[in-house]
């Protein structure tokens, strides 16, 4: 069964890891976060992404997790209440190249975000898949929040998707947040994603060094932890350029956005190239408005 599968689908394994975010084990108040902000001040002040920006993965029993901590450079007041609510979560979601359709709703357990996920390749919408998530504030105090989305089902065995944020008011007019991702996997959804890494995705590769080639040159993680750390850096760049765009006219934002995630991931194109921004544009402009 494993042999009959394509490009497609494979690839939409690695993607699931882009769209399920952990529950916050690491920090659930100001406070918490604070002190890791000041245990993460060296790792923020010298790392290889060239900016405050500390990248964490692991490989659970039957999981995938992933952590991005950054610092930026936006006062709380603003940060805060741009994250919230379903409609600029569609915004932040939808500059992923492999997100085709947001659309926010209501449910009885709260409010919703469904997306349609795919192909980086422009295809009906009815050749890719749709993930439900629920929508929560679960903290949100004068100098500290945190949202969660949370889906129980994705596509090809996937479950418990988990997307966590929070953000903590600095001094100097700074925020500090942290986005954390992970899901849940059957055998046949692993066997599923080791494929295609042995196939499609076999020359990709994640963040962190894990030693050194023959050349001298560093040795990048690859496989599962891979594919979480490439998504994890692709989100952090949505919630970056959906930030960067705030201070411009409503109807400039879109196309601002639009470049900012492409130059963001161009930064890194040894884990991050998949289009050239013509390409990023085009698909983008063609896909429905999030609402």
């Amino acid at each position: 069964m494993l042999r009959a599968l394509s490009a497609g689908p494979l690839a939409l394994l690695a993607l699931c890891s882009a769209l399920a975010v952990a529950t916050p084990s690491r920090a659930q108040d100001a406070p918490t976060l604070t002190a890791r902000h000041l245990a993460l001040r060296p790792a923020l002040a010298s790392n290889p992404f060239g900016r405050p920006l500390v990248l964490e993965s692991s490989e659970p029993a039957g999981g995938l997790r992933g952590d991005v901590y950054a610092r930026i450079d936006q006062p709380f007041n603003v940060v805060a209440p741009a994250l919230l609510g379903t409609a600029n979560w569609c915004d932040i979601l939808m500059l992923h190249l492999n997100v085709k359709q947001c659309r926010a709703g209501v449910s009885a357990a709260g409010p919703t975000l469904g997306l349609v996920v795919g192909s980086k390749r422009d295809q009906p919408l009815d050749q890719d898949h749709a993930i439900d998530f629920v929508y929560q504030r679960t903290a949100a105090r004068p100098d500290y929040l945190q949202l969660q989305l949370h889906a129980d089902q994705g596509p090809m065995g996937t479950s418990r998707y988990r997307i966590v944020l929070e953000v903590v008011a600095l001094e100097a007019g700074q925020s500090f947040l942290h986005l954390s991702y992970a899901y849940d996997y059957g055998l046949a959804a692993r066997l599923a994603m080791e494929t295609y890494l042995a196939t499609f995705g076999r020359s990709k590769v994640g963040f962190s060094v894990i030693g050194q080639r023959g050349d001298g040159q560093p040795r990048y993680v690859g496989q599962l932890r891979g594919v979480v750390e490439r998504n994890t850096m692709r989100y952090y760049l949505a919630i970056e350029s959906f930030l960067g765009a705030l201070a411009l006219p409503q109807g400039e934002r879109f196309e601002r956005r639009l470049a900012s995630w492409h130059a963001g991931v161009e930064r890194y194109p040894l884990q991050l190239h998949e289009q050239t921004f013509d390409e990023y544009l085009t698909l983008k402009r063609r896909q429905p408005l999030p609402g």
